[in-house]
């Protein structure tokens, strides 16, 4: 049997022809059918819906009250969980869980994977170190920086650095230090090797056994004649630049010893001029002069106190170049704190 296609029906115009709005609902149906299969090039595509059904939401897995994530110290991973999500489940921060987890910002956790949920412990702080103890000590006239450390049985340097000097620095009566106590005070570093002597001015930690032993003997001698610090310390530079703190048996012209006196101007002879102390006493001179008014030390010299350090020195020695004296009030000052 033939069957007739809506296509081999005889075209037909008339206005008597019902309208599109009122033709039956499977003759419409079938002309949009033809219609879209004759002429599939020039279609446009077909409308999006217009509606869209919202997908279910991922499972998360199980929340977690609030009163039991106090309590949970671990938890196992269900599919579909972020650690932001067990994180806010559990009332914790997530970079605090991906960090007690050892987690960087991309990592992946995987279903079964057995995560911590307590923070990280903190290292307790170290507890401050005690402080040491320590004792004061009035600073007396002849005081020195190395005697009051020797009677707390602690070094120099604890002394300095307990009361923020160098070695540089100078005390004065009335001055309060600060005294640790031997089992606080840090240890002493070694000394250093004494490097050679030569000319220019060098500190205390430079003087070699020799020299240090003669600075010692000039403060010593300068404290039992109760010269005043500033007096000892023309004394140590005069020897310095006269000498290099040696008690040299030559010299210029028929000069000799610590202070390069000279036998031929009444210092004495080269015998009483090579004993270190007898030396001394005459550069101080004064009353108790081994030379009596045969020459002129430095008490001997009317308001030396108050000359300029190099002057002072100037006085007593005479010089073909005063000015070299100095130079060495500065280091003089180290040597007196440290070996006096």
């Amino acid at each position: 049997m033939r069957r007739l296609t809506l296509s081999s029906l005889p075209a037909r115009r008339t206005s008597a022809w019902p309208t599109a709005a009122v033709w039956p609902a499977a003759v419409a149906g079938t002309i949009a059918l033809t219609l879209t299969g004759e002429n599939a090039a020039h279609a446009a595509p077909p409308s999006p819906a217009l509606t869209v059904a919202p997908p279910a939401p991922r499972a998360i897995g199980p929340i977690v009250p609030l009163a039991a994530a106090v309590s949970a110290s671990t938890y196992t991973v269900q599919p579909g969980d972020t650690v932001w999500a067990i994180a806010r489940a559990h009332g914790l921060d997530p970079a605090a869980v991906s960090a007690v987890n050892g987690l960087g910002a991309d990592a992946m956790i995987r279903p079964g994977q057995v995560l911590a949920l307590t923070a990280a412990p903190v290292p307790a702080a170290p507890a401050p170190p005690a402080a040491p103890a320590v004792t004061t000590h009035e600073v007396r006239p002849g005081d020195t920086v190395s005697a009051i450390a020797r009677a707390g049985g602690v070094s120099v340097d604890a002394v300095l650095s307990a009361n923020g000097l160098t070695r540089a620095s100078i005390i004065y009566p009335g001055d309060v230090l600060q005294v640790p106590s031997a089992a606080a005070a840090p240890a002493a570093a070694p000394a250093p090797t004494p490097a050679p002597a030569s000319v220019g001015p060098v500190a205390a930690a430079e003087l070699d056994a020799e020299q240090s032993e003669n600075a010692r003997l000039i403060i010593r001698v300068g404290r039992e004649l109760g010269v005043s610090d500033r007096g000892i310390l023309i004394a140590l530079g005069t020897a310095m630049q006269e000498s290099w703190l040696r008690n040299l048996d030559w010299g210029d012209r028929d000069s000799l010893g610590l202070f390069q006196q000279r036998p031929s101007t009444g210092w004495g002879t080269a015998e009483q001029i090579l004993d270190r102390e007898r030396s001394t006493r005459v550069f101080y001179g004064g009353a108790s002069d081994p030379n009596g008014t045969a020459t002129r030390g430095l008490l001997d010299i009317p308001g030396w106190e108050s000359l300029a350090y190099a002057d002072a020195a100037q006085a007593v020695q005479i010089s073909a170049y005063p000015d070299r004296y100095a130079r060495w009030e500065q280091p003089a000052t180290v040597w007196l704190a440290v070996l006096g």
